[in-house]
């Protein structure tokens, strides 16, 4: 049987090409930028992540939205009925 591509048991060629093996340099594209350069790296980052991002529509957004203030809804009376029993059973036992 034999091994994939690129396996760890079997690396690929391109893998053991000599460039490989070189040291490069520390910095790499950064290490020539100063503070306002690297800034502008990030913010340039920070629009490229964000293009990538799968954006919802508004009814899908309206859904959401509804879902989630349903079960915040539902969670507050859960507690407040909850609160009000221990507090008639701790005033029933000590009161």
């Amino acid at each position: 049987m034999t091994d994939a591509v690129g396996s760890i048991d079997m690396p690929d060629a391109e893998d053991e090409s000599p460039e490989s093996s070189k040291k490069t340099r520390k910095g790499g594209k950064r290490g020539k930028k100063g503070p306002l350069g690297r800034l502008a790296l990030f913010y340039r980052q920070i629009v490229a992540e964000l293009r990538k991002v799968v954006w919802p529509t508004r009814s899908q957004l309206t859904t959401y939205t509804s879902v989630v203030i349903v079960f915040v809804v539902v969670m507050i009376g859960l507690v407040t009925v909850l609160d009000t029993g221990f507090a008639r059973v701790v005033k029933y036992v000590f009161g």
